[in-house]
């Protein structure tokens, strides 16, 4: 398709369009507020918008609402917002309110004029107390696995970890105190891994969660014991299991010479008779009998 045939096109979809977008605009693009605040939702619009129609809508995860039609507040938020000028007020808000908030302005005389803008809604909750997961006995060359997670948080926490109460980096190689030791650590997921667990790893951990709201939190502490293999405890088992073995055997065997397994020789003789005969000569009766064995 050659540039004058593009322009024409071009021009056509100008030509069609009816409206204009109209100039709307807010000073918090991200409104970041504590949860259990009454945040103030603004947008404003240029003088060109005369007698205009104002319209808030809330999405989310694919779903979409609206907050402010008709010239008065919806339903679920009759009884905690407030519509002044052309802004809202959400009442004690909670996480459930974060998501995007749509501020659309129309006129409704001729020309028509339309404009949006939005405003994204972060309501913060500081972390609840982590849950800790530690092996208490973990043994050396082997994989011990650490967990602290906590789901209150909004934004989602981060982790760190502490041994004697000592903060690990999340790279052991960058600490003098760490540097031998062998482990991982995702502060978002707040897994720290030990592979191969060594008998320096033994020690108190404990986690912390944070988001910035407020002071990080500190779960509880619990020690994680590594100790050597019992090799010589595997050695006895298996000197302890050949001697059993060996002594059922035996035990086989002086049954087997006592003649307790032998089969008694008269056992399974069978003895079998046959019926008479009859001649065609009475005088010559005959009972024939056979023993079979």
């Amino acid at each position: 398709m050659d540039t004058g045939s593009v322009s024409f096109f071009l021009f056509l979809a100008v030509c069609s369009w009816s409206g204009t977008l109209g100039g709307v605009t807010t000073t918090t693009p991200f409104l970041p507020v504590d949860v259990g605040a009454s945040p103030e939702l603004m947008c404003s619009y240029s003088a060109d918008f005369s007698t205009p129609r104002i319209e808030w809508k809330f999405s989310k995860e694919g779903y979409e609402s609206f907050v402010y039609l008709d010239g008065k507040l919806t339903e679920p938020y009759k009884d905690r917002a407030q519509f002044f000028n052309t802004g809202i007020r959400l009442d004690n808000v909670t996480p459930k309110d974060n998501g995007t908030y749509t501020c659309e302005v129309v006129k409704v005389t001729p020309p028509s004029l339309i404009g949006k803008v939005t405003i994204d809604l972060l309501v913060r909750v500081a972390p609840s107390v982590p849950t800790i997961s530690v092996p208490t006995s973990v043994t050396t060359g082997s994989k011990a696995e650490l967990r602290c997670t906590e789901t209150n948080g909004n934004p989602p926490s981060t982790y760190k970890w502490y041994k004697n109460e000592m903060l690990m980096p999340e790279n052991p190689k960058s600490s003098q105190t760490f540097q031998n030791a062998s482990y991982t650590l995702d502060a978002k997921t707040g897994t720290l891994t030990f592979y191969p667990v060594s008998k320096d790893d033994t020690g108190d951990y404990s986690c912390s969660a944070g988001n910035g709201i407020g002071s990080d939190i500190f779960s509880s502490v619990v020690r994680m014991e590594v100790s050597d293999v019992n090799v010589g405890g595997i050695v006895a088992g298996v000197i302890v299991a050949i001697l059993i073995l060996a002594l059922i055997g035996f035990l086989i065997w002086f049954l087997c010479r006592r003649g307790y397994f032998s089969r008694d020789a008269s056992a399974g003789k069978k003895v079998i008779y046959s019926q008479p005969s009859e001649t065609r000569s009475d005088r010559n009766f005959q009972q024939t009998s056979s023993f079979v064995v």
